[in-house]
């Protein structure tokens, strides 16, 4: 993780260049490669465990609720009956958990291309996770666009939180 230097965590990148977020780090819990991705969990001293992709940061412990809340329930507020959902992306579980608040929802299917992703949340993200072992949720470990094109399965409501 080269965006590590004197304890501190650098978010950097040509997506917003001339400028770097930067966070307090505690310890490194974890810093490993999948087959997509560089992955990497921290505990910061003020935004709590931290996971970081390829250098960007995806959530923290502090904040991750709001972004989670608003990707799923609106979608789902929007739809009528929301009984079939799909999330594309978020191998965090935290949409999958926002999506099984609502009383309609029979049944999510998670499709995530790392299962690594998956993994690393339930051992270090165990809150934001937690949905993903509900007996209503299906994971599917598997390119997105390629499971959309194939699948003659149909879905009230999609949500794509990919990085």
């Amino acid at each position: 993780m080269n965006a590590l230097k004197e304890g501190w965590f650098s978010e950097l990148g040509p997506m917003f260049p001339g400028q770097s977020f930067s966070l307090e780090v505690d310890k490194v819990l974890l810093e490993k490669k999948s087959k997509f991705q560089d992955i990497a969990v921290l505990d910061s001293k003020t935004w709590g465990r931290v996971l970081v992709l390829d250098g960007a940061i995806q959530c923290t412990d502090r904040d991750e609720f709001s972004y989670q809340e608003m990707i799923a329930h609106i979608p789902l507020c929007a739809h009528p009956n929301p009984r079939k959902v799909l999330v594309i992306g978020g191998g965090d579980g935290g949409v999958i958990r926002e999506v099984l608040k609502h009383d309609t929802v029979e049944s999510a299917t998670l499709c995530e291309i790392d299962g690594d992703v998956i993994e690393v949340a339930k051992e270090y993200f165990p809150k934001m996770s937690s949905a993903l072992s509900d007996p209503r949720v299906r994971i599917r470990v598997e390119d997105g666009v390629k499971m959309v094109e194939t699948s003659d399965e149909c879905y009230d409501v999609i949500i794509v939180d990919s990085s």
